[in-house]
C-alpha cells in the first residue's frame, strides 16, 4: 500500500511522517506541492502520484481567523476535501479524512454519536461540515474520522502552550466548563493507517465515526494533568467560557462516542495521560539534542 498524505507540517501529518514508513510507502505533500486552495491541484496529485489510498490531514486550522476568511477556510476545508474524495472514488482507493467535533453545537452533556445532528456554531465548522458533506457525496470508499483536542510534540498545540506559560506564570486561568477528550496525534495516526487497511480490504466498513482520548475531562484539568507531569508548580484557576471571549465561539460539549471505531476498526479510545507523558519525553529528548 503506498499512501499519499495532504499536509506535510500539521500535527498528525508530522506523525504519519514518522510512524508510516514502518508500514508502507508514504508521500507527504505540502501547499507547494498541493494547495488546497487552488480548484483541481488535489486530483492533479492523485492522477500523478497513482497512490492506493489517500489520508487527509490538512485543513484550515485558524479558528478565530475563519471568522473573517470563511470563504477561504471553506475551500480548504470544504471543497478540497470533496475533491479528493471524488479522485479517490474513481480510482476505487480507500480515502481517510480526518474531520472535528466543531461540526456539533457542543450543547447537553451526552456524548455525540457519528449520526447525531450536525449544527455548528463557527466559520470553522461549518467549513468542515461542507467538507463532510462532499465527502459522503462522492460515494466511494471513505472513512470521516471526527476527533478532538489534538496535541504532539509538534506545531502548536494546548499542551506546549502551557508548557511555555507555565515556568513563566505562578497561575493561569483556564476554561473549565468546556469537555472534552484531548486525543494524541500519535494515536490518531495509527488510527489513519489501520483503518485505511481495513477499508482496503473490506469498503462495506466506509463511514464516519469519532476518535477522541479518554477520558473525557475540562481544559483546565488538563492544563492540571500537563503541569504535573512536567513537575511545573504553576496553579491553574477555572474559569468560564465568558471568562475568555473568542471570536469564534466553542463547543461546550465535545465528549465524542467511539464506540463505532472500536466495533467496526478495532480501535479503542487511547489514555490521553499516556498520550502526555509520551509527547512531554518526545519533547524532553529533542531539548536534549539541541
Amino acid at each position: 500500500m503506498t499512501i499519499l498524505v495532504f499536509g506535510k507540517t500539521g500535527q498528525v501529518a508530522q506523525e504519519l511522517q514518522v510512524l508510516a514508513p514502518a508500514m508502507a510507502p508514504l508521500i507527504a505533500l505540502g501547499r507547494d506541492e498541493a494547495d488546497l486552495a487552488v480548484p483541481g491541484a488535489c486530483t492533479a496529485a492523485i492522477e500523478d502520484y497513482a497512490p492506493t489510498a489517500v489520508i487527509n490531514a490538512a485543513a484550515y486550522t485558524a479558528v478565530d481567523r475563519a471568522e473573517e476568511e470563511e470563504e477561504l477556510a471553506a475551500r480548504v476545508n470544504g471543497a478540497a476535501p470533496a475533491e479528493m474524495a471524488r479522485a479517490c472514488a474513481a480510482r476505487d482507493i480507500p480515502f481517510v479524512h480526518l474531520s472535528t467535533d466543531y461540526v456539533l453545537d457542543g450543547s447537553g452533556d451526552a456524548p455525540w454519536r457519528p449520526d447525531s445532528p450536525v449544527a455548528p456554531i463557527s466559520s470553522y465548522g461549518r467549513s468542515k461540515l461542507v467538507g463532510e458533506r462532499g465527502v459522503v457525496e462522492a460515494g466511494g470508499c471513505y472513512a470521516i474520522l471526527r476527533t478532538s483536542w489534538v496535541f504532539s510534540a509538534h506545531g502548536q498545540n494546548f499542551v506546549k502552550t502551557m508548557l511555555r506559560l507555565g515556568p513563566e506564570r505562578d497561575q493561569l486561568r483556564v476554561v473549565a466548563d468546556q469537555i472534552g477528550g484531548p486525543t494524541p496525534a500519535a494515536a490518531i495516526t495509527r488510527a489513519c493507517l489501520s483503518i485505511a487497511e481495513q477499508l482496503a480490504d473490506d469498503p462495506a466498513k466506509r463511514g464516519t465515526y469519532h476518535f477522541a482520548g479518554a477520558p473525557d475531562t475540562s481544559w483546565a484539568d488538563f492544563a492540571r494533568a500537563i503541569f504535573v507531569q512536567a513537575g511545573l508548580a504553576c496553579e491553574v484557576q477555572d474559569i468560564g467560557t465568558s471568562d475568555y471571549p473568542t471570536p469564534a465561539r466553542r463547543p461546550a460539549n465535545s465528549r465524542l462516542d467511539c464506540s463505532a471505531t472500536e466495533a467496526v476498526f478495532g480501535i479503542k479510545r487511547p489514555n490521553w495521560q499516556d498520550g502526555l507523558a509520551a509527547v512531554l519525553q518526545d519533547l524532553k529528548q529533542k531539548d536534549t539534542v539541541q
